[in-house]
C-alpha cells in the first residue's frame, strides 16, 4: 500500500511540474512578442474593413506592467494588471491622434472588455471575456 501512495504522489508530481513549465513557457511567449490582431469580435463590419491597412498590435512589457502598441492606425500604451491567466487593461492613452475610422474605437473598447487570457496549442494568444475569445492575435 504505501509503495502505490508513493507512486501515486510521484506520479502526481511529475504532472503538476510538468504544468507550471508549460505555463511558465507560454508567459514567456507571451512577454517576448509583439502580437499581431487576427480576429475581434463584435463588429457587423468585416476584419479587413475595420484594418483595412495596418493590424493592431500589442507587446506587454512585464517590468513596468505597461501595454504598448499601435491600433492599425494611432499608437497606444496603457498599464495592465495579470494575476494568473487573469488579465485587464486601463483605458489606453493614444500616442498620436490621426483620423482611424471605426477600427480604432472598436479595438480600444474591446480592450476594456477583456478578463483573462489564454495561449492556444498553436501560440496564439487570445484576449476573452469569461470564456468568451474577443481577439486572438498571431
Amino acid at each position: 500500500m504505501k509503495k502505490q501512495t508513493l507512486l501515486l504522489i510521484a506520479f502526481i508530481s511529475v504532472i503538476l511540474m510538468s504544468c507550471s513549465a508549460n505555463m511558465m513557457g507560454d508567459n514567456s511567449k507571451l512577454y517576448s512578442n509583439t502580437w499581431e490582431l487576427e480576429y475581434i469580435t463584435g463588429p457587423r463590419i468585416t476584419f479587413q474593413g475595420l484594418f483595412p491597412d495596418d493590424k493592431p498590435e500589442i507587446k506587454l512589457d512585464k517590468s513596468t506592467n505597461m501595454v504598448m502598441g499601435t491600433t492599425g492606425c494611432n499608437g497606444y500604451n496603457t498599464s495592465y494588471t495579470m494575476t494568473g491567466n487573469k488579465i485587464s487593461f486601463k483605458v489606453p492613452v493614444a500616442s498620436t491622434m490621426r483620423y482611424c475610422g471605426d477600427g480604432e474605437a472598436v479595438f480600444l473598447k474591446t480592450m476594456q472588455d477583456v478578463t483573462n487570457y489564454r495561449m492556444t496549442a498553436d501560440g496564439k494568444l487570445e484576449l476573452l471575456m469569461n470564456d468568451v475569445v474577443m481577439m486572438r492575435f498571431k
